[in-house]
């Protein structure tokens, strides 16, 4: 048990720097975008949820997990990006 908890730890520190440069790129969204009402886009969050499904089928993982993972990733960045666009541009 030993052994997969310092598994399960050095992976966890492997997606939180994952999850840190894909907050960058959420910074860099809010720069770029000149509009705060484009900041959520309903057809993105689907397209990227479709192509992490499809991703999880060819990796193994259970789409029960994935899916409800990204969906709440998705929702937390974009309040990140409004925050963002507001410290930017507001």
């Amino acid at each position: 048990m030993t052994e997969v908890r310092v598994g399960v730890d050095a992976l966890d520190r492997a997606l939180v720097t994952l999850l840190a440069e894909r907050q960058r790129y959420m910074d860099a969204a809010a720069r770029i975008k000149t509009d705060r009402a484009v900041v959520h886009d309903q057809a993105r969050i689907e397209d990227v949820v479709s192509k992490v499904k499809a991703a999880a089928r060819a990796a193994g993982l259970s789409e029960a997990i994935a899916e409800p993972v990204w969906r709440t990733l998705i929702d937390r960045c974009i309040a990140y990006e409004f925050e963002a666009w507001d410290r930017t541009k507001g």
